[in-house]
């Protein structure tokens, strides 16, 4: 009789460690989708505080600069929570600052010249006083 109890122990042991291991991924699941809102949370205080194209230079250095970017935005939204920063940042302000820490963000730029009421780029205006 204690033959017929072993597989049944087994099976009961597994159905167990089954039941274990769903809830831990459950767990774990709901953590971090936690951290994922957080995460969002902490990117749309700090898009509030941003202004003149401000919201074009994180993006840019969130894909230039994943990692680093993050580290950054998680201090300047720290400095906000605190009471440390009340100001409005600019997106020249905020270039500024991942500047100074070492990331340079690669902005597009170009020059528009209006003439004749239309707006042309700097390059073709060159263009034309080559001709």
């Amino acid at each position: 009789m204690s033959q017929e109890e072993d597989p049944e122990l087994a099976i009961i042991r597994a159905r167990k460690m089954k039941q274990l291991k769903e809830k831990a991924a459950f767990i774990e699941k709901i953590k971090e989708s936690k951290s994922d809102v957080k995460k969002v949370d902490d990117k749309e205080l700090l898009l509030k505080y941003l202004y003149d194209r401000g919201d074009e230079v994180l993006d840019l250095a969130e894909s230039q600069y994943p990692v680093q970017a993050k580290l950054v935005v998680n201090r300047i939204v720290e400095l906000i929570k605190s009471g440390d920063l009340d100001s409005l940042i600019s997106g020249g302000e905020l270039l500024a600052i991942f500047r100074s820490v070492g990331l340079r963000i690669r902005v597009d730029t170009s020059i528009r010249i209006q003439e004749h009421g239309k707006f042309i780029s700097m390059g073709d205006k060159l263009k034309e006083g080559i001709d």
